[in-house]
């Protein structure tokens, strides 16, 4: 939509040369008060639903503020906050006058307040906890309120650290345990001497977050937080890039990622994993999955491991990256609440792996492929030779070269990606017509339409999606749910992304700009509609056949993000369904029965089930002896559902002959990533579920595809 941006660009330059902004050089307080001045003027004109700047603002933009910056209410006092409160119904008028009082005023208590909060936890951590007391922690931070006295905020701390150091100590008491049972002259260390050293390892882990990061913020650093926290009142997905993020961002963007090569998410005081990049350190490891929760990260040269619960995400990320070849140590909470270490040796990440790819199967004497796309990429600078489409249309040249009867088109965990390639993308399977409508705030939509009468693939079609499956990924689908050109097969409804966003550097919007980096807002100016006048936002893609995941009874996707934009319909656009063949309701009905007897469905279900009640319990024992129980009971408990990645269908997968061509004069290992897929394939349960659809599929095919022959005949 880059024709759109230029559009926006132009109309904010031209209402910024109205404005009265000044050009001297800033000093920080001027500079911020500019950065505010652009930000609102930027979020009024150019945001898609912009939000009225009133009481009702301003009291959201103060409770998410004081939640960001203290959301373990380890910091600030109700006193503090009872301070605050006389700001809580002006903040916007403030932000009208470019006043930034109510910022300072929180920003100079939290500094004092965090070296308050070194006192404090030096104290804590210098006495031995005492594990044999029945008491327990709350980790939900939104059940507890904010202490009275510095007396409760030292007990607040107590138990913050000993939560933290528990675990330390349990690693510990396992270690020796097991010396123990391998040598029985082994002689295992005290009680006393495990505390001790749980109890260093933690404070270790403090000072390094406390030195390393929070030491390190500048005031501008903190202004960034605020300036974010105001943006993102508009909808999830408008966020600043501060000068140093944007930095980052630019790099991510630049096709190099160096470190583990997983995406991260930080969601409440905790740091997710949300994508796993294909063929990095992570996904090679088979131990990381999406929705895992890293809690502790030690490098290789360190004795003890840092604590990243309630970092902010930037500087987690710190201690994940690194140099290729070197070690880290993460300490990964499961969905299912086991926690387990897990070693990963950094790489270069090239992206480059999340290009498609396909494999040929056999399926009682007939032949299909399945193409797995993880992200709708595009190199807008050489979209003719690097996009998402024209790499799909390669693979389905290969596969037909194979003779398949049926394709796969798996969208699961793709986030998304480009606008233009998602349409021409879709063009691959229907002759021509709209595959998805834009609108931006007070314009006509526009239909973007494939107007490429040519078909990559006219056969039988299944695309598998599930809850991660977001914005282009989401568009696919919906189109070819609409012009029933294909079956859609997984979670309950796709991630319910609707919108498109666009980066402005903000000193562009500047003349002669002497005041400094201003950095970036990615801004959500448009929003996607299905061809038939629906919206994705919110609802998501509702799957044809409904397959239970280990997501079914978690919120995640957009509902579970704060302030997103509503659901909306608008008029279908003008589209003929594909009419050639396939009895969709008999091959769903089919698949929904086989599914009800399929042991492995039915045992994720149970799973999905299970975690959702272990997600909901959010009060733990600090008694060691209970701790260690409950710990047990839990990994015992997700033992009968070990077979769930023990499944094994009785299919092969295999490359392209064109892809084997390429094995020999391969540098990249691209044989060994290949075979480590096909064997995950051959485990998967819903690949297994869409070839038995699409051999449904196939079997209905000749039949319709003579039968419309004839008619044709017939009428001529």
């Amino acid at each position: 939509m880059k024709r759109n941006y230029k559009v926006l660009s132009l109309l904010l330059l031209l209402a910024f040369a109205s404005c009265s902004f000044t050009s001297k050089k800033f000093s920080n307080p001027d500079k911020d008060k500019l950065l505010i001045q652009i930000i609102t003027f930027v979020l009024e004109q150019g945001h898609f639903d912009p939000i009225a700047m009133d009481d009702k603002f301003s009291e959201e933009l103060y409770n998410d503020y004081i939640g960001i910056i203290d959301p373990v209410k380890r910091y600030f006092y109700q006193s503090d906050l009872k301070e605050f409160e006389k700001y809580k119904y002006n903040l916007d008028d403030q932000l009208k006058a470019t006043d930034i009082t109510f910022f300072n005023v929180v920003n100079e208590r939290l500094l004092k307040r965090i070296a308050e909060a070194k006192e404090i936890y030096s104290e804590v951590l210098s006495k031995p906890f005492d594990y044999t007391i029945d008491e327990t922690f709350e980790t939900n931070y939104e059940n507890i309120e904010f202490v009275k006295s510095k007396k409760q905020m030292k007990e607040r701390w107590r138990k913050q650290l000993k939560f933290s150091t528990i675990s330390n100590y349990d690693d510990l008491y396992k270690q020796e345990k097991q010396a123990k049972e391998r040598d029985a002259a082994y002689v295992m260390r005290t009680e006393a001497d495990m505390e001790k050293e749980a109890r260093e390892a933690t404070l270790k882990s403090i000072e390094v977050y406390f030195n390393d990061n929070i030491d390190d913020l500048k005031r501008e650093d903190w202004f960034a937080i605020y300036v974010n926290t105001i943006v993102e009142e508009y909808d999830p997905h408008t966020y600043y890039l501060a000068p140093k993020n944007k930095e980052d961002f630019d790099q991510r963007m630049s096709g190099k990622l160096e470190g583990i090569g997983a995406r991260l998410q930080k969601r409440m005081d905790y740091i997710k994993i949300v994508e796993l990049i294909s063929g990095g350190p992570a996904w090679r490891s088979k131990e990381l999955e999406v929705e895992d929760i890293i809690l502790k990260v030690k490098q290789e040269d360190e004795a003890f491991p840092v604590n990243i619960v309630g970092m902010r995400i930037n500087d987690a990320i710190k201690y994940i990256k690194g140099p290729k070849g070197t070690k880290v140590t993460l300490t990964i909470k499961k969905v299912d609440g086991t926690i387990k270490d897990v070693v990963i040796t950094r790489d270069v990440v090239e992206l480059v792996e999340t290009y498609a790819k396909s494999s040929v199967v056999e399926k009682d004497g007939k032949t299909f492929g399945v193409i797995n796309l993880p992200a709708f990429y595009v190199d807008f600078k050489d979209y003719k030779n690097v996009n998402a489409a024209k790499d799909v249309k390669k693979e389905i040249e290969y596969l037909k070269a194979e003779g398949i009867e049926g394709l796969v088109l798996d969208l699961r965990n793709n986030g998304g990606g480009s606008l233009p390639t998602v349409v021409d993308m879709a063009g691959l399977f229907i002759k021509e017509g709209p595959v998805v409508q834009v609108r931006s705030t007070g314009e006509s939509k526009e239909v973007l339409k494939d107007k490429d009468k040519s078909i990559a693939w006219d056969g039988p079609l299944v695309v598998l999606v599930n809850e991660i499956s977001a914005s282009a990924s989401e568009i696919m689908a919906a189109a070819m749910q609409d012009y029933k050109r294909a079956i859609v097969i997984g979670s309950k409804q796709t991630y319910g992304k609707g919108t498109v966003q666009n980066v402005i550097n903000l000193n562009n919007m500047l003349r002669n700009n002497t005041s400094g980096d201003l950095g970036a807002l990615a801004l959500t100016t448009q929003k996607y509609y299905r061809i038939n006048g629906g919206s994705v936002q919110l609802e998501g893609v509702k799957s044809d056949v409904v397959v239970p995941g280990r997501f079914s009874f978690i919120d995640v996707g957009e509902k579970d993000k704060d302030n997103p934009l509503p659901y909306d319909e608008i008029d279908a656009a003008d589209y003929e369904v594909w009419d050639n063949y396939f009895d969709y309701d008999e091959t769903i009905a089919r698949s929904k029965e086989r599914m009800s007897n399929n042991e492995q469905f039915n045992l994720i279900e149970e799973n999905a089930k299970w975690v959702k009640g272990k997600i909901d319990e959010t009060i733990f024992s600090l008694n060691y002896e209970a701790y260690a129980k409950q710990n047990e009971l839990n990994e015992e408990e997700s033992k009968r559902f070990d077979a769930i990645s023990d499944y094994k269908t009785n299919l092969t997968f295999d490359s392209t002959s064109f892809e084997k061509t390429l094995f020999n004069q391969d540098t990249t290992d691209l044989k060994e990533k290949r075979e480590r897929w096909h064997e995950s394939l051959s485990q998967d349960v819903y690949i297994e579920e869409a070839l038995n659809v699409l051999e449904d599929l196939k079997m209905a095919y000749p039949l319709k595809k003579v039968a419309s022959t004839t008619v044709n005949q017939v009428q001529k």
